[in-house]
């Protein structure tokens, strides 16, 4: 007698998709698992904990003798997948006994609630068939389902829902960020992995199973096509192999196909999404040798149906698709009418399925290209211009230096060490030095992390409008952002040198002492300064540069006052050395004290601030405590009784102070959309009173810090003679998209101390501040500017005549308090590491 399988319409107690009906992911987590109760071909691994403590699943679908061979399997593929050294025949053998590997995840952003619907009905249908097809691709796939990407999020959006079923509100957006730290930027998280989650998807996706293909299942706006799917449209990011462009292809092609088979319209591909977008998941997985892809439904009121009218439906502005008709990417236009979430679900399945179909038809053809990728980005690499990447042992932060090594190690790269001394032609390199050779499989993801990259200007990289072609971040230049040091070997050389299985961190021990030194130049100085301060332990810094015991050691470097044991313990957990110094020298220095300052973030509603989730992020890493400032903390009248320091993240002037106000940018978008579906308690602005409550909070004693766009808060409330050229620039007249720029740091003011005198700085079209002032110049401090000419480091740059030479940090002092203005987002996604020492020194 056959084992019944709980059909999920009898779990959850409706069909999934189901009009105002969102299942919850406690309750999707507790499906899976009476699944692999009941059938032997799903295996479901709790990853471990969210970033706020529930399950994140992988989900193995597939045969069971395949989950019982699944380790052997997982062996095999990753020989495919790096096959140096083995033989054709043992290749060919490989591909005979190997499967397909299929990793595919589920609502990422919250608030695109389909995937997570359809992930158990996707699983239930496939372990429960007895068609050829679905058999076929238990057989010759080993499918790996992430059913949720954001538990946190979706339990929250979900939650949000069912508050306000039955009102007017029905169907409104969330208030505020659906991801506690990063929100809708989640996404952009694949190459720092800085949040848990992200981290779980590296294991599976870069480093254990490395898949064939990965497909990333997500929303888009309302008013498009219905389907968005593979392949991309022009550009595409160089590096990766052409086999790659071909697969999103065939893969493309192949549900395309399917989903017009099953009577879906309005499906798209080749448009609206290029191939050069953020190093997000489904992008960075291109460079891996694993054919990335997402699909993006047009989206309904989360589980309320959503009606359109067939004139408000539009083409996307871009080449692939500059009008709603039909054309060879988009044959079958969807007319309009009732959009729901049952759609959304149906499409997403019948997209998910064949994918996996078309690998488990063509097994070996899958995993033979897997082979080829590997052994021809080797061979691409073994004849690159720049033979390797070396990391030269002597950095300017040596701890954030192995950071960035152990990212690289996270990414599945290889990575050797130098036992001794080394030559690249006339210039010699010490023990120690990391080198990445380009000769291996990861070539494509290496050019990009550690190379430096450049956004051509051409027909393709341009709208029909002239407007720039690109989706987020131009360079997402790992090694740039984090300040590292990076030398690309133009030429072959010799040496002894062993493979990194992990970056060591040199085990400290202290001599015995009352007091000792810590450089500035180290962002995890600052950790063990908060812990200092913590337990109310005397800190303080140096005002001018000394060298001490034949080390330099720069401006606001700090004298601590610790026992050793105390010390010595959080000096080991960073890897930074505290060096004793004699209290007799430490008379002679000049000094200032230390002091904990109370810090407030701001934060806001209208969809919340990813940049203010960041923020708070980094400062958690770094051990900084905080508290979070709203409205009414603002407009109470009582914030020098509350805290010390305000942080303003990146955020247009309108969303701080008057949303109903804006006239131009994402604040007058968002009001246009959503204005009247918010309810009236999550519409927040601090008011023109608010904006005079700053300014007295500063001129009373308080620190305001103003991030990137919030740089124009500070001038208009403070009146400050300062004026932001890049206003009302169009992108062809400025532009740097998320490009790094060469600026010049003055390391003796005290909020860069510890910084290098020039470095390159991440950019996103960021303010250009110009000082106007005549009379007073001085009051404005400039700490950092960008540099005269050739500024450009990665990305692409217009209008450089503009920004060269324009401070890119400002300090003014302001009766007995004072205001810094970054213009440039130093702390940005907790990603730019090199920069952080800019906003830490602002906080003690």
């Amino acid at each position: 007698m056959e084992n019944i399988i709980t059909k999920p319409a009898d779990f959850f107690g409706f069909e999934l998709g189901a009009d105002r009906k969102i299942a919850k992911w406690d309750k999707i987590v507790d499906y899976f698992y009476k699944l692999e109760d009941e059938v032997d071909t799903i295996k479901v691994e709790n990853m471990g904990p969210s970033t706020e403590g529930h399950p994140f699943l992988a989900v193995y679908l597939t045969s069971k003798n395949n989950l019982d061979r699944l380790e052997e399997l997982r062996q095999i593929n990753q020989k495919i997948t790096d096959p140096r050294g083995l033989s054709e025949q043992e290749v060919q053998n490989l591909i005979k006994e190997g499967k397909s590997v299929i990793v595919q995840s589920m609502s990422l952003h919250a608030s695109e609630i389909g995937g997570t619907q359809m992930a158990p009905q996707l699983a239930y249908e496939l372990v429960s068939s007895k068609d050829e097809d679905d058999l076929r691709i238990l057989d010759n796939v080993i499918f790996i389902m992430v059913p949720c990407f954001n538990p946190d999020g979706q339990l929250m959006v979900a939650n949000w829902y069912d508050q306000w079923l039955g009102t007017e509100y029905e169907g409104c957006s969330l208030p505020w960020l659906y991801h506690k730290y990063s929100g809708h930027d989640n996404n952009r998280d694949a190459f720092a992995l800085n949040l848990v989650e992200s981290q779980y998807m590296a294991e599976i996706v870069f480093r254990d199973w490395k898949p064939h293909a990965y497909q990333d299942h997500h929303h888009m706006g309302s008013y498009g096509a219905r389907l968005f799917i593979a392949p991309y449209s022009n550009p595409i990011r160089p590096y990766a192999d052409p086999l790659i462009w071909r697969e999103l292809s065939w893969y493309g092609s192949h549900m395309a196909y399917k989903l017009e088979e099953n009577g879906v319209t309005g499906v798209l591909n080749d448009a609206q999404f290029p191939g050069w977008g953020h190093f997000g998941f489904h992008w960075i997985t291109n460079h891996h040798n694993i054919a990335g892809m997402l699909t993006e439904s047009a989206s309904a009121n989360l589980a309320t149906p959503k009606y359109i009218d067939s004139t408000q439906l539009v083409g996307s502005n871009d080449k692939g698709f500059p009008a709603y008709q039909e054309q060879n990417n988009f044959p079958h236009p969807w007319p309009g009418g009732w959009w729901k979430l049952s759609d959304i679900v149906n499409q997403q399945k019948i997209a998910a399925w064949a994918l996996l179909d078309v690998a488990a038809k063509n097994k070996d053809t899958v995993l033979k290209n897997a082979y080829n990728k590997s052994i021809r980005q080797t061979y691409r690499g073994e004849r690159d211009p720049e033979y390797a990447y070396l990391i030269p042992a002597d950095q300017h932060d040596a701890p954030t230096t192995l950071k960035f090594v152990d990212l690289l190690l996270d990414q599945g790269i290889e990575v050797h060490k130098a036992k001794s001394k080394f030559h690249v032609g006339h210039k010699i390199f010490e023990e120690g030095t990391y080198v990445v050779y380009l000769a291996q499989p990861k070539r494509g993801v290496i050019k990009h992390l550690v190379g430096q990259i450049n956004f051509e200007d051409n027909f393709y990289t341009e709208r029909i409008d002239g407007s720039l072609m690109a989706y987020d971040s131009l360079a997402d230049t790992l090694g740039e952002y984090m300040g590292v040091d990076i030398v690309a070997a133009n030429e072959i050389f010799e040496g002894s040198f062993s493979l990194v299985d992990e970056v060591e961190i040199e085990r400290v021990q202290l001599e015995e002492s009352k007091y000792y030194i810590l450089s500035s130049q180290y962002n995890d100085s600052f950790v063990i300064v908060n812990n200092m301060l913590n337990t109310n332990k005397a800190v303080s810094r140096l005002k001018r540069e000394i060298f001490y015991a034949g080390e330099k050691y720069p401006a606001g470097s700090f004298i601590v006052k610790s026992p050793k044991i105390e010390l010595e313990e959080l000096c080991q957990d960073v890897g930074i050395k505290a060096i004793p110094i004699k209290e007799d020298v430490i008379n002679e220095m000049e000094l200032e004290e230390v002091n904990r300052l109370e810090i407030g973030i701001y934060q806001r509603y209208w969809g919340g601030n990813a940049d203010e989730g960041w923020t708070r992020l980094l400062l958690e890493q770094f051990e900084f405590d905080y508290q979070t400032i709203m409205d009414d903390d603002i407009l109470s009248g009582t914030l020098n009784d509350l805290i010390d320091v305000l942080i303003i993240p990146s955020d247009q002037y309108e969303f701080i102070v008057d949303v109903t106000k804006a006239k131009e940018g994402r604040a007058k978008m968002l009001l246009q959309w959503f204005g009247n579906t918010i309810p009236g308690q999550y519409k927040s602005g601090i008011g023109e009173e608010g904006v005079k409550e700053i300014v007295e909070f500063v001129k009373k004693g308080g620190r305001l810090i103003t991030l990137d766009k919030s740089c124009d808060f500070a001038i208009k409330a403070f009146n400050f003679n300062i004026t932001n050229k890049a206003k009302g620039l169009n992108d062809r007249e400025y532009s740097t998209h998320g490009s790094t720029l060469k600026v010049d740091i003055d390391p003796t003011h005290k909020v860069a101390y510890g910084m290098p005198k020039s470095m390159c700085v991440y950019n996103y079209d960021s303010p250009i501040l110009k000082i106007e002032e005549r009379f007073r110049a001085e009051k404005y401090q400039v700490f950092m500017r960008y540099q005269k000419e050739d500024i450009l480091q990665s990305g692409r740059l217009v209008g450089e005549d503009l920004i060269t030479d324009q401070p890119a940090g400002i300090y003014v002092k302001l009766e007995k308090g004072d205001v810094v203005m970054f213009a440039t987002p130093v702390q940005f996604r907790a990603q730019t590491h090199g920069t952080f020492k800019l906003l830490f020194n602002c906080l003690i």
